[in-house]
């Protein structure tokens, strides 16, 4: 979601990774609160961390106490951000119950970016 969100937030200011500590696929419910937005993340991945360990990344934004644990050190002077958000997932389960849970993970993502593109 955060990768959906700033690509769509910050349009062509930022070349955008999105990257896991465990990556996996997408949670439906994921690219359903999306598309709310009019926000399409059906295509996106979460890639291993490693992937781009060599890319010169500038800002290395971590969503979840267990991500900022666990997320490599980049090279060079990556600036570190962290937000300590709660992931949503809790199974693959896609029912009507567990959408609010991800609405909200969705908000805080995009009310901390929002702060983030301002500042920088």
């Amino acid at each position: 979601m955060a990768e959906g969100l700033l690509r769509y937030l910050a349009n062509d200011r930022f070349e955008v990774f999105s990257a896991g500590t465990h990556p996996s696929r997408l949670h439906p419910m994921s690219i359903r609160v999306m598309k709310e937005l009019g926000i399409n993340i059906s295509t996106h991945t979460s890639d291993p961390l490693d992937k781009y360990l060599g890319h010169g990344i500038d800002y290395v934004i971590t969503l979840c106490d267990n991500a900022r644990e666990f997320c490599p050190t980049f090279p060079g002077n990556s600036k570190k951000i962290h937000w300590s958000i709660d992931d949503p997932f809790r199974s693959w389960k896609s029912d009507h119950k567990i959408i609010g849970r991800y609405r909200k993970t969705r908000d805080e993502i995009q009310q901390c970016l929002e702060q983030l593109i301002e500042l920088i």
